[in-house]
């Protein structure tokens, strides 16, 4: 049983405060803080206008730390991105880029000099800004996009991802003037042999990222001549929708680039067969595949300081995006690999080497937490760094880690991290005068005897301005993923503060399925989407109405998005009694369409063991289009028209026959949106639609 409330530190502080002090296991509590008279309840209006951190970097010298700061630009209905740098000495920030566009990505040069990617002359190439004195000089000048950039330690070349046609080799001028001529063409027609046609919310167009190499020595390589480094590559390197440079690493030499592809051929939507190859730099031979052994996914390349060993993340099962990533080093020369930490049960994100190269820090969701672990490469034990909070990116530098961390009640900061003895220390204050202003709902993780009597864990947020006594209606969110956590996390679409300032009391169950308590509790939902995640949603339900009184069971309403949206047409149809509305975004209705239309065909065929076509029954044992006769329960639909994970004709079809029966019920479509809703304005309409609709039927004034 979670403790109850307790006092702690203001929001914006609460996370230096407390990161260092709970065990990896521990329930986390905040307390009932009094909401000033000055304070105004937190509200989507300044969720979509706060200034986000993230991507931390720190300089060779320890001293500076580069991080991407993203701005609201609300009137033109974007985030603008730019350079930021913090001193330690002086203990302040100040802005590095501006001059119209984004400036995002800083990498440190060995020399010192900072490269970035910016738009700022009207295409994303690589810029230069030497830190001692002058203006930022562009380091590319290409005719396509730089999609991501990665420096060599020895300073002589840099390697940059473009989107090419591959049967146009390097001649980059070529792609752009097919690009060009397509898009002049008056026909429109597209013809396709095979799958992808289209990925998240993009059509696919014959391009694929690729490598090429370009000479840095004198920062001549504004002309120099790129190299093709992926050829015969049939894939997009980094990966698509979501990679980018962590895919990509160079030995400490500066020879030899390592990268991370998966070979499209006919089988990409149903292949999660990543494997990591090695190029050298200068393009004189052709990639190597070095994990081939392995018919699964391997990522995250990162050789040892002394060149001699590959660390990297490799899942054990094709076919399964969601298994856990276990750690592998092997030797570069040759060998065998072995798993490092084999016995620790999480799954590992993005790997750093200790300079001694004895140690590897990774985050991992851990309890409904993220956390930085150090692994011993010798022994395998993993100790856990940072307690409270989600660590959303780190680095390692002389003094300790910097991580940009955010708990329910603080947007993320930049924090220093002894590796030994001392405290965690905050280093920014972006959005304090914002912050200083606003009220949040105080929280509480709380965990409870779920499907199996296994032990599942939750979350409850208070109501702002919560008062001894009183019930609060409930809004009931229900994550997506699902292999994925809803947990102690500052979420830009998903913020269960946004419901509190507008007076509800808020729980959200890390059913079955979740990621961060072991890979048998991930692996429990496949083949049972309806089953025990439902079970521990209305046992995790019931605990919560009776451990906290101050949730209204009879005003009550349950929303979710993605895996979330789908549970909310399987509840309408299998668990209507405790809600009085539903909201559902971008949720499946009918598994059968689902597994012909969405793109990444490895993720339903994996959750329903098979092939539709070889699998029938399993895709209608939790079907939601099977129970339509017993909706009764009033639900808003939200769709986005971009969404190709998820796609449009689903949406629709759940507001069909919402109508059909005669519920009451609305549809709100964003035709500019994928399966998330990204624009400054549309997120503002999204969370007003939710807000009205979820007041309305549980009696909210």
């Amino acid at each position: 049983m979670s403790s109850p409330f307790r006092p702690v530190l203001i929001a914006a502080l609460s996370l230096a405060a407390l990161v260092n002090t709970l065990p990896a296991t521990a329930a986390t509590t905040t307390a009932l803080v009094p909401v000033s008279a000055t304070q105004k309840p937190f509200s989507v209006n300044e969720l979509v206008r706060l200034e986000r951190i993230s991507d931390p970097r720190i300089a060779p010298n320890g001293n500076l730390i580069a991080y991407t700061l993203r701005e609201t630009d609300y009137a033109a209905n974007k985030g603008v991105q730019s350079i930021w740098l913090y001193d330690s000495a002086s203990k302040t920030s100040r802005k590095l880029t501006g001059l119209g566009g984004s400036s995002f990505s800083p990498r440190w040069a060995a020399n010192g000099d900072l490269y970035f990617l910016s738009t700022r002359s009207g295409s994303a190439q690589v810029w230069r800004l030497d830190l001692k004195g002058g203006e930022a000089q562009p380091e590319t000048q290409l005719p396509l996009d730089v999609n991501a950039f990665v420096l060599a330690p020895d300073g002589k070349h840099l390697v940059v991802a473009v989107d090419v046609f591959p049967e146009l080799g390097a001649d980059l001028a070529a792609s752009k003037h097919r690009l060009d001529e397509t898009a002049a063409q008056k026909t429109t027609g597209v013809l396709y042999d095979k799958l992808f046609i289209r990925h998240w919310d993009t059509w696919k167009d014959g391009t694929r990222s690729q490598l090429f190499a370009l000479p840095l020595a004198a920062h001549a390589v504004v002309g120099g001549k790129p190299v093709l480094l992926t050829a015969g590559i049939d894939g997009d390197v980094p990966s698509k929708p979501f990679g980018g440079d962590e895919e990509v690493t160079f030995t400490p030499d500066g020879n030899t680039v390592i990268f991370s592809a998966r070979i499209a051929g006919v089988s990409e939507p149903w292949s999660t067969n990543f494997d990591l190859y090695k190029v050298p730099v200068d393009g004189s031979a052709k990639p190597v595949n070095l994990t081939g052994d392995n018919a699964a996914w391997d990522t995250g390349p990162a050789v040892s300081p002394d060149g001699k060993t590959l660390a990297y993340r490799a899942m054990k099962r094709p076919g399964f995006e969601a298994d856990r990533f276990g750690i592998m080093v092997r030797d570069l020369a040759g060998g065998p690999a072995r798993e490092v930490a084999a016995d620790w049960d999480r799954s590992a994100d993005g790997l750093i080497w200790s300079d001694d190269g004895k140690t590897l820090y990774t985050s991992a969701d851990d309890i409904g937490q993220k956390r930085v672990f150090a692994i011993d490469v010798k022994t395998g034990k993993a100790t856990a760094l940072t307690g409270e909070g989600t660590v959303e990116s780190f680095d390692l530098g002389k003094d300790g880690l910097v991580i940009a961390a955010n708990t329910l009640k603080a947007p993320t900061q930049l924090y220093r991290v002894p590796l030994k003895a001392g405290a965690t220390v905050q280093l920014t204050q972006h959005n304090a005068d914002t912050l200083a202003k606003l009220a949040f709902g105080d929280y509480e993780q709380f965990s409870f005897k779920g499907a199996n009597d296994e032990t599942v864990y939750g979350h409850v947020v208070k109501p702002v301005n919560f008062q001894a006594g009183k019930k609060y209606p409930v809004a009931f969110i229900i994550h997506g993923g699902p292999q994925g956590s809803m947990g102690n996390h500052f979420h830009y679409r998903w913020n269960p503060e946004t419901y509190a300032g507008a007076g509800f009391a808020v729980v959200f169950i890390d059913f079955h399925g979740s990621t961060g308590y072991g890979q048998a509790f991930t692996d429990a939902i496949s083949g049972d989407w309806g089953g025990k995640p439902l079970e521990d949603l209305k046992k995790g339900w019931a605990y919560a109405l009776a451990k906290y009184t101050f949730l209204d069971g009879d005003r009550a309403a349950a929303l979710g998005a993605s895996y979330g949206g789908y549970m909310i047409n399987w509840i309408a149809g299998n668990w209507q009694a405790p809600w009085k509305a539903l909201v559902n975004h971008d949720g499946v209705f009918d598994n059968r369409a689902m597994a012909y239309s969405t793109e990444e065909l490895w993720f339903d065929e994996w959750e329903n063991r098979g092939t539709q076509y070889e699998a029938s029954a399993n895709y209608e044992l939790f079907n939601p289009v099977n129970h339509v006769a017993d909706w009764q329960v009033p639900m808003l639909v939200v769709q986005g028209g971009k969404d190709f994970r998820i796609p449009l004709e689903q949406g629709i079809a759940t507001f069909t026959a919402l109508q059909r029966r005669g519920i009451p019920s609305q549809f709100l479509y964003f035709p500019d949106e994928n399966h998330w809703v990204l624009k400054p304005q549309n997120s503002v309409q999204w969370h007003e639609t939710v807000l009205a609709w979820i007041k309305k039927w549980t009696d909210v004034k």
